[in-house]
């Protein structure tokens, strides 16, 4: 009986490997026309010195409808858009803030008191939603 296993066991060896070496290699990878996507992230929440979260702060309109209140905090901002819970994003630049998760991400034109905003939805995705506003009032 152990022989006969054995035996029955080389024989599904040597068909396996005759199968795999008479299957062309150009089979894998795909050959034809592939496509590439790059994917990066958006820069982490630092420290800058040079930032002024009182110039930015206020409440604006949203271009979707929703109200957004911008409070000064330390190297950064607190949010909050209508009754959400607050959100601290830090300063990466003197007018940009991030998110700790680089999820929100915020760019204000103070000269024009306006406001563009870029966030990832809660959704499985790969998508931004961008939202302008301009400062209804300090």
């Amino acid at each position: 009986m152990r022989l006969q296993s054995l035996a029955l066991a080389a024989t599904l060896l040597l068909v396996a490997a005759d199968a795999a070496a008479q299957s062309p290699a150009s089979d894998y990878p795909a050959t034809g026309q592939m496509s590439s996507v790059q994917v990066t992230a958006p820069p982490r929440g630092q420290r800058v010195l040079d930032a002024d979260p009182d110039a930015v702060s206020g409440q604006y309109r949203l271009s979707n409808g929703w109200k957004l209140e911008v409070n000064p905090g330390y190297s950064g901002i607190w949010t909050r858009i209508d009754r959400q819970r607050p959100m601290r994003l830090s300063a990466v630049s003197k007018d940009t803030y991030v998110s700790h998760d680089g999820n929100v991400w915020m760019r204000f034109d103070v000269e024009r008191d306006e406001m563009v905003m870029r966030y990832v939805p809660q959704s499985r995705l790969a998508e931004i939603i961008e939202v302008r506003a301009t400062l209804a009032q300090r």
